[in-house]
């Protein structure tokens, strides 16, 4: 069930986004208010499953954590554009 669940958050971050809000406690106490929260389910969906697991699972700010963040940044901005270089290969 976690193997379908972490596939789920990576091809539809988004829904598993909803689902987590919705179904668990997963962004409890994490962030004062809503409007971050809003603005990563918008813009960076993994980098706002990423940081807050990572806050949630209390680790360290170190390198572990600036490399798991950077490796969702850059996941979400490929999403971002990927469709845009298939509108542009054609």
């Amino acid at each position: 069930m976690p193997c379908i669940f972490a596939l789920l958050v990576v091809l539809f971050p988004r829904i598993a986004i909803l689902l987590l809000f919705f179904f668990t406690t997963f962004f409890d106490r994490v962030f004062n208010s809503l409007i971050l929260p809003v603005i990563g389910f918008i813009f960076l969906p993994l980098t706002l499953i990423a940081y807050t697991w990572m806050v949630k699972a209390h680790y360290p700010m170190d390198i572990t954590f600036l490399v798991v963040m950077f490796i969702a940044v850059i996941v979400d901005l490929g999403l971002l554009g990927g469709g845009e270089w298939g509108r542009r290969n054609r």
